[in-house]
């Protein structure tokens, strides 16, 4: 046998034995008897521990009875003068941590060996005593403590530091009383001393501006020695910088963060310069010292000075690239480094840094370097690839050809979705990469293995396909598919073919052709569509309108709409399709109409549970059903939209109430859904007293009570408010949930003729910006935009603080705003520095409004964002920008 071969042969058997293989707690615990022993084995005594401290660590959980015990029976190991059995027994206390009743049987022990001639014996029991002692004892033994904290020993004063450290989060005021001993150990010669105890002092005056500043102060005139404290002085340092400059005018300890860049340590360095990079608004000569010394770590031995220097360079490329340029040759070296996480940030930052010239040879280099690293690797490098190519969209051949190339190699979902994403964007953003990027994808779906790019790919091409010089060359493509695919991607071929036959009026006949082939598919919903094309392509109008544009609405509720339409509920007006729900709902009963005579409570059996819709239920003609059986309704008007049911009370309270808000031109009714909980009680003459505490447009027109609240049959209260016709008017309601109260016989479920009047206070109600704005999307956006034009628009530029990060600050917006994300664009790519967010709805008086939302995120998480608004007239941008403002 190869020498070789045997050497990892015997690895791999290494790798699958485990000393703690098989272990049980029953086993152990037997075994922890040992300790009880006259004549203590201190070898098998430690074995015992490390099973016990093994099963810990692992999770397992000891009974009250079982932790006492064991601690018991450890507690005899003292006797034992073995200073490995030793360490162990103070590991053992640490772990279980007794109870305060039975700390006490250990504290002599501890306190003895705390004055012990031992050091080891010391540093162990200052940390075990710390750990499981509570106030009271820890004043007992303060002094000791202040005494270790500067004592001649490294390990012990260290340990004392340490210990101060978690204490200093449970009993600060003991701890804050060594300040005088800590301070002195911050002069100490010892670099570990030195470490933790600046750690500590800085800890205990971190609330206190001035005296971090003043700490600073003192030490940065040379008292520090210690590497590691001086890396730690660097960042206390970095933060005073921070709160007092604001990023303008002279910094203070500027000049101590560029001496630090002198320093002998490595560490020094590379800390002193990350710390540069990140100041607030640092300027090209600040940067330039730092930069200098990340490129001299660039050319490293070590792999870990290597990987920092690039990867700091890699951030300070977002917000100062040209910074960053002098450092390209050194860092196309490293794009064969055997890190492959070291190559990976080369790449990206020379994507970011690189000029038009450098594109081609990157390309190059970067050709070779994709086959050898990992996935997730590949991504960063294809979004890198993708920011490049929007930087220089001349260079769209050479790199379009490349992410062509790596697509059609292998590669997991992930990988291909940010190809394909990425070859989307490039298409959309630049119009003379379109031909050859459809190209690409064509090539890619013939033995492309997901289900979900082929008909994102079969999507884009029914939309862009026909538009291009040459439609027929796509032909062959995509009825490739209606053969050799699944269902779900022959369905989407379907598709697309009949969108060439409705705008390719010279292709319409092949079209037809291949449709009329598709009807004998196996699958249902491909002969469907096949059908419904075939039909629809007949009428050249119809079929433009919708298999180039989309309906915006779920087919299922559209479908619903139409028989509450035809079932004869005002047939004297035209049917709207802005009308019909976005939210996807199960089929609704056929027969909505709503019987003559029927009570308002009664409804909640037809299309309504609990005064909001059921599960399959279309929401609005459920609404619409309920609120046109009432007379005092009956004029308002087409209902605009209904808003989701918002909590009045808290979860299980004695009345449950939510309240839905009924958008009209001139009105909003106010619909509360009431449930009584109380099984002792009927409630009767169920009303809502509403008073306006902010704003000034709404008048109270009518309130219908509800008659009886029997305990668990909801039912509905409404209020009736007038405001300016099509106009946004704001409010604030407190509200007050008034009723008359009878008591109810348990026994016969009789309630008693007298009863009382009471009432119960509601959380307030609003009226926002989201309750007069209907999310309607458009199938392309870049059109609509286009065709609305600038005539009515507005443009300003917010700043929106501190975010985590973009996606935080997106989904924010759009809850404010309440309107339709379109194009996926509400999805933040991770870790992006800037996306746009592209809106679209229908404010009250079906006013359409478009919204384009750019934003950026700077490296302090400064979120700054560019709104634009069009729309159909100016009064509407101008209210999204006060939405915004007010917000």
């Amino acid at each position: 046998m190869n020498p070789r071969d045997k050497k990892d042969e015997d690895r791999d058997d290494e790798t699958e034995y485990s000393p703690f293989y098989g272990i049980e707690k029953g086993a152990v615990l037997q075994d922890s008897r040992v300790f009880n022993d006259p004549q203590l084995d201190a070898r098998r005594c430690a074995q015992v521990i490390t099973k016990l401290l093994y099963l810990l660590n692992q999770g397992e959980t000891f009974t009250k009875t079982e932790a006492t015990e064991v601690f018991f029976a450890v507690t005899k190991l003292f006797q034992s003068k073995d200073v490995g059995l030793r360490r162990m027994v103070y590991l053992m206390i640490k772990e279980i941590s007794p109870s305060s009743d039975e700390v006490i049987i250990v504290t002599s022990s501890l306190m003895k060996d705390m004055n012990s001639k031992t050091d080891l014996y010391r540093a162990n029991a200052i940390r075990v005593l710390c750990k499981i002692t509570d106030s009271a004892l820890l004043g007992q033994i303060e002094r000791y403590l202040k005494q270790a904290v500067v004592d001649k020993n490294v390990v012990v004063a260290s340990a004392a530091l340490v210990s101060g450290i978690h204490l200093l989060q449970t009993n600060p005021d003991i701890v804050r009383r060594w300040s005088n001993e800590v301070q002195e150990a911050v002069h100490s010669k010892a670099p570990l001393v030195q470490f933790h105890a600046l750690a500590l002092l800085h800890q205990i005056r971190q609330n206190d501006r001035l005296a971090v500043s003043k700490l600073v102060t003192s030490l940065t005139r040379g008292a520090i020695r210690s590497p590691l404290a001086q890396c730690l002085l660097i960042r206390y340092t970095s933060q005073v910088i921070h709160e007092s400059s604001n990023g303008q005018g002279d910094r203070p300890f500027y000049d101590f963060l560029e001496s630090c860049l002198r320093h002998k340590a490595e560490m020094v360095i590379f800390e002193a310069a990350r710390a540069i990079t990140e100041m607030r608004g640092v300027t090209s000569r600040e940067l330039s010292p730092a930069i200098t010394v990340l490129q001299l770590f660039l050319s490293s031995s070590k792999p870990v000075l290597r990987f920092a220097a690039v990867r700091t360079l890699n951030k300070v490329a977002m917000t100062h690239p040209l910074a960053v340029t002098n450092c390209n040759i050194d860092m196309e070296s490293l794009i064969s480094d055997q890190n492959r996480s070291i190559a990976t940030l080369a790449i990206t930052t020379l994507l970011k840094t690189g000029n038009e010239s450098s594109v081609d040879r990157l390309m190059k280099q970067i050709t070779n370097f994709m086959s050898d690293i990992a996935d997730e690797f590949k991504i960063v490098v294809v979004e890198a690839i993708r920011s490049l190519c929007l930087k220089f969209p001349q260079k769209y051949r050479t790199l379009m050809n490349f992410l062509s190339n790596i697509l059609r190699e292998e590669g997991g979902f992930d990988y291909k979705k940010a190809i394909v994403d990425s070859i989307l964007i490039l298409i959309r953003e630049i119009p003379d990469a379109k031909e050859s990027g459809l190209s690409h994808l064509c090539e890619f779906i013939e033995d492309c293995e997901f289900t979900y790019l082929s008909t994102q790919i079969l999507h884009l091409l029914g939309n862009e396909g026909p538009k291009t010089q040459d439609p027929s060359k796509y032909i062959r493509f995509i009825y490739n598919r209606v053969i050799l695919e699944n269902a779900t991607v022959r369905a989407s071929a379907v598709s697309a073919l009949a969108k060439f036959g409705s705008v390719v009026e010279y292709l319409r006949p092949r079209i037809l052709v291949l449709l009329r082939r598709c009807l004998y598919d196996n699958d249902d919903e491909v002969r469907d569509r096949a059908t419904l094309y075939l039909k629809v392509l007949d009428e050249e109008q119809v079929a433009k309108k919708y298999l180039l544009e989309d309906v915006g609405v779920p087919l299922e509720n559209l479908e619903s709409s139409l028989r509450a339409y035809t079932s004869g509920y005002q047939l004297d007006e035209s049917f709207d399709i802005t009308s019909v729900p976005r939210d996807v709902k199960g089929p609704s009963a056929q027969d909505k109409k709503l019987a003559p005579g029927k009570k308002p409570q009664e409804v909640s059996g037809r299309g309504l549970e609990n005064g909001v819709p059921a599960a399959g239920a279309g929401a609005q003609e459920a609404y619409v059903s309920l609120l046109s059986s009432i007379p005092e309704f009956a004029q308002l008007g087409k209902l605009f939209k209904s808003s989701p049911p918002v909590e009045l009370t808290e979860a299980e309270t004695e009345y449950s109430v939510n309240v839905v808000k009924h958008i009209f031109p001139a009105h909003i009714v106010f619909q509360f859904n009431c449930t009584n909980t109380i099984a002792e009680q009927l409630l009767e003459n169920v009303s809502v007293i509403m008073e306006l505490t902010e704003g000034d447009e709404f008048a109270e027109e009518a309130t219908i009570p509800l008659k009886s609240l029997p305990c668990g049959a909801p039912g509905q209260t409404f209020v009736l408010m007038s405001r300016p016709e099509n106009a946004c008017a704001f409010g604030k309601f407190s509200n007050t949930l008034k009723f008359r109260v009878k008591e109810v016989d348990p026994s016969t479920g009789e309630a008693d003729e007298d009863g009382y009047d009471d009432e119960y206070s509601l959380e307030d109600a609003t009226v926002t910006a989201n309750d007069y704005v209907l999310q309607v999307a458009v199938p392309n956006f870049r059109n609509a935009w286009e065709v609305m034009g600038p005539t009515f628009s507005k443009g300003d530029e917010w700043t929106l603080g501190v975010r985590d990060n973009l996606n935080e600050a997106v989904q924010a917006v759009i809850n404010v705003l309440g309107m339709q994300p379109c194009e996926g664009t509400e999805n933040v790519p991770s870790n992006a520095r800037s996306h746009t967010c592209l809106l679209s709805g229908l404010f009250i008086g079906y006013v359409q409004v478009l919204v384009r939302l750019s934003f950026g995120i700077d490296p302090q998480k400064q979120v700054a964002m560019k709104l634009t608004v069009r729309a159909e007239n100016q009064a509407v941008c101008d209210m999204i920008h006060e939405v915004i403002g007010n917000a």
